[in-house]
């Protein structure tokens, strides 16, 4: 059974959507573009890379990482032109500057502010009294509560 489950998730496993007419003849520029092409975005696949999309526009990006690298650009030059013209979602991994700066922070800051909350709300819980206008036989009844519960 669990050679057909490997099987099947091999088979089912996502072919690369690169097509042979795309393939750069120059074996160090086409590995160059498959690096770059890793850490690019499908705009319309969202979250896979544009070698493993078949989108048009993925392809359309494949083309244009190589154009670029035909024409001599560098690969920080080939980022460059992306991300001025599709902004910065098309990173699968966005840089850490400016406003993406701040979303990084925001979810660990919102989760050690909430665990502060946390500690402070029952600290003052486990430190607060029992209430005094208690007549003795309600003191009696907590008290015998508060002590089962230790």
């Amino acid at each position: 059974m669990r050679r057909l489950a490997l099987i099947l998730a091999l088979v089912a496993a996502p072919a690369f959507a690169v097509q042979p007419d795309e393939i750069l003849d120059d074996p160090a520029l086409e590995a160059r573009a498959r690096d770059l092409s890793e850490g690019l975005r499908c705009l319309v696949c969202r979250n896979e890379n544009i070698d493993n999309s078949n989108a048009d526009l993925a392809r359309d990006l494949r083309l244009a990482v190589r154009e670029r690298l035909v024409a001599g650009d560098s690969d920080e030059e080939v980022i460059a032109y992306l991300t001025d013209r599709y902004g910065e979602y098309i990173l699968l991994n966005p840089t850490l500057t400016g406003s993406n700066l701040i979303l990084w922070l925001a979810g660990p800051a919102m989760l050690l502010l909430g665990a502060g909350i946390a500690v402070v709300a029952t600290r003052r819980r486990a430190q607060a009294a029992p209430p005094d206008d208690l007549d003795p036989e309600e003191r009696a009844r907590l008290d015998a509560i508060l002590d089962r519960r230790d």
